[in-house]
């Protein structure tokens, strides 16, 4: 029995350390607990999240997960879509966001925004995100320091796995 663990200790402490290190600095998967992304992402989703920000650009569109600048939530993670860029002027009027003063397409909204903000200029090293259910998504328009410094950033989302795919037969 000590010959089998002298073997297998090693080989399973590496598988450890490497597991870990992908997690924390490369890639992991996470579910969304909240519809503040419907129709997008669902309840229960889960998500692989690229976290290597260095290697990759953020763009308008992207889905990105980040601890928010919200009193009491700083531990949690927020998956919600990227809408301004540092030097981005976002407005959002009339049922309809507007960047740098013009109107943004949003195939991905299922109804128009039942409110008005802005408009904001996202500062340099900020992001401003919205939630894609968002008359319902607890997001930048809402929170009393609308943007996300770049240092809070976790990673960017590069898929999506449906909960009815995990659990069919």
């Amino acid at each position: 029995m000590m010959k089998y663990a002298k073997q297998w200790v090693p080989t399973l402490v590496i598988a450890l350390v490497v597991s870990l290190f992908l997690r924390t600095y490369v890639a992991e998967a996470m579910k969304v607990p909240t519809g503040s992304m419907i129709p997008t992402i669902q309840i229960n989703d889960r998500l692989i999240v690229e976290k290597l920000l260095w290697m990759t650009s953020l763009e308008h569109g992207d889905i990105v997960v980040f601890y928010p600048p919200v009193p009491g939530d700083e531990g949690k993670r927020y998956v919600k879509r990227l809408i301004g860029l540092p030097g981005d002027t976002v407005e959002i009027k009339e049922g309809a966001l507007y960047r740098n003063g013009l109107k943004v397409d949003e195939p991905y909204l299922k109804e128009p925004m039942n409110y008005s903000f802005g408009p904001v200029t996202v500062p340099a090293d900020h992001y401003f995100f919205l939630g894609d259910n968002r008359n319902i998504s607890y997001d930048g328009h809402l929170w009393q320091e609308p943007f996300v410094a770049k240092d809070k950033l976790i990673g960017k989302v590069i898929a999506e796995i449906p909960t009815h795919l995990l659990f069919q037969r």
